[in-house]
């Protein structure tokens, strides 16, 4: 019979490779992914026209994310990549949040950008960022991205390594959901009242 330390290595390496297996993207056995029914195609399945908006237009008035995932652009899909334009008015911010599924590379194309975040050991990693920086944020960590330019707005393009990177907001996760709002205080090490006063600020 095997013993208790065998089958505890075992275990743990079986954890491993599962854990290897369902955190990127699943290889695929095909150059490329079609959709159902479909057998055929052309170049169109290869390019996304989306982003021609973004020429020659205005900045909006609050942040903005146009996200080009395998749900805008069927193409991607299987392709492990996938992109994000991030605009930035003057003092805007791309509030904290996680992308559970990919590695972001930001790349900052105009004006500037304060970025940063938190690693599982709370070391917070801050950097100012200026036109034609990189900043890699690793996968599933809680970061953010702020202009702190008081007179220029910014533009900046991420990179995900998965075709739908997926996102989650801190916030909105937290005080904009189901959770009891006891939970909530007592998490916080704070009152009701104040759990109460933050998620009315969120759903306004």
């Amino acid at each position: 019979m095997a013993s208790i330390k065998t089958l505890l290595c075992v275990t743990f390496i079986s954890l491993s490779i599962i854990q290897l297996a369902v955190s990127t993207d699943p290889d695929i056995l095909t150059d490329y992914v079609l959709p159902p029914n479909t057998t055929v195609t052309d170049p169109n399945y290869f390019t996304f026209t989306g982003l021609r908006t973004l020429v020659d237009a205005s900045y909006p008035i609050a942040f903005t994310a146009i996200k080009v995932t395998q749900n805008e652009f069927p193409g991607l899909t299987g392709q492990s990549v996938s992109y994000a334009v991030l605009e930035f008015p003057i003092g805007s911010i791309n509030p904290l949040h996680i992308h559970p599924r990919a590695t972001e590379l930001l790349f900052v194309i105009a004006g500037s950008l304060q970025v940063g975040f938190v690693d599982t050991s709370n070391k917070l990693f801050t950097q100012k960022l200026l036109t034609g920086d990189m900043f890699v944020f690793p996968k599933g960590v809680v970061h953010f991205q702020y202009n702190s330019n008081g007179t220029e707005p910014a533009l900046a393009v991420s990179a995900f390594g998965s075709a739908n990177a997926g996102t989650q907001s801190i916030a909105n996760s937290v005080f904009n959901s189901t959770i009891y709002e006891g939970i909530l205080a007592q998490s916080f090490n704070t009152s009701a009242d104040i759990v109460e006063t933050i998620e009315s600020g969120l759903k306004g």
